[in-house]
Parts: C-alpha cells; structure tokens; sequence
C-alpha cells in the first residue's frame, strides 16, 4: 500500500487537496480532524489536556480558543501539549493504515499539516506539498473568524518555510491558479493515465 502524505503552510488548500483526493477515491485520514476529535466531548485528549492546562475544559470538551490563548506564543506550554496530543494522532494513523490494509487500498492520503516539523515524512512513499503565493496564504487566512496578522505570524513561524517544504516534495501543488488547475494537477501526479 502507497502511502502519500498531503502538507501545507496554512492557507495554501491543503484542506481543499485532501477533499479533491478523497473524491478521487483516496482514503484520507485527516491529523486536524483527529485533534478535533480527541478534543471533544469524551474525547480521549480531554482529561490530560485539562490536568495540564487547568479552565480549558468546557462542558466536557477542550475549548480550542481558551487553550489557543494559552499556548500560541509559549514554546514550553506548547511542548507540553504536543507531548500529550501527539502519540493520540500517530496512534488513531496507525488504526486507519491498519484498516486500509485490512481493506487491500492501494494508496491512502495522510493529511498532516507538520508532517515535515514532526518527521512524519519518514512514513510515507511519497510526499505532496500544496502552495501558494505568501500574499495569498495571509488573505485567505486573515479571511477566517478571529484570526490575526500577528497570530498568522505565530503559525508561520512553527511552520517550516514554503520554500523548503518545496524542496523536500515529491510533488508540488500550486493552489494560486484556483481548483481546478490543482485538481487536474494532483490526478496527473497521483493517478497516471486518468487525466
């Protein structure tokens, strides 16, 4: 089974690329998705998310805004909570790549936004990295409730630059044309013969 990983800086159509993939016939697991899932009520993260960062906790679910303020700017705060969400999201991978198998897939999408930052890329056959111009990156994400230019800048800065990631691809997917150049540009990479 071919294992692709899906990453991008914020604001570049990663999210969009996983969708189109999925379409596509690809089974994707979703790293956000993950988080938002163990984030939620009875979610497995829950529990220690709240030992460690006491008040973030909202009738039984992590409030992501509250524990956002927490950590964005605090590089221990926000080791603290790698250490606990990240071995939940490798393991919630290791089930999916495990049913895909069980599925006979022959290629599946993992969608990791820090795939490079977290030496997720070791894990997979082929790396495709979504881009688009920074100017862009910051309207599209300036665009999104409650974001700011100084919290775009936090998130950048956790991010490694586009341009290594691009350096480090397999295949690079501009997004800057719109979908459809980006679609026909992903069945071309992925699925030779179709498009």
């Amino acid at each position: 089974m071919k294992i692709i990983g899906l990453t991008g800086s914020i604001g570049t159509g990663k999210s969009t690329a996983a969708r189109m993939l999925a379409r596509l016939g690809f089974p994707v697991h979703d790293a956000d998705a993950t988080v938002h899932a163990l984030f939620a009520r009875g979610g497995k993260a829950v529990a220690a998310v709240e030992a460690a960062f006491p008040g973030v906790v909202r009738d039984g679910a992590v409030d992501r805004a509250a524990l956002g303020r927490m950590v964005f700017g605090d590089s221990a705060a926000l080791k603290r909570l790698e250490v606990i969400v990240h071995p939940l999201v490798r393991a919630a991978e290791q089930a999916f790549l495990y049913r895909q198998r069980r599925r006979r897939a022959r290629a599946v999408v993992l969608d990791i936004p820090l795939l490079f930052e977290t030496g997720g890329a070791r894990r997979c056959d082929v790396v495709v990295v979504v881009t688009c111009p920074r100017f862009l990156q910051a309207q599209r994400v300036l665009a999104r409730s409650g974001m700011t230019p100084e919290r775009l800048e936090q998130i950048r800065a956790r991010q490694m630059p586009d341009a290594e990631k691009i350096r480090r691809a397999d295949i690079v997917i501009p997004t800057g044309l719109g979908r459809c150049p980006a679609l026909r540009l992903l069945k071309r990479s992925l699925m030779p013969g179709s498009a």
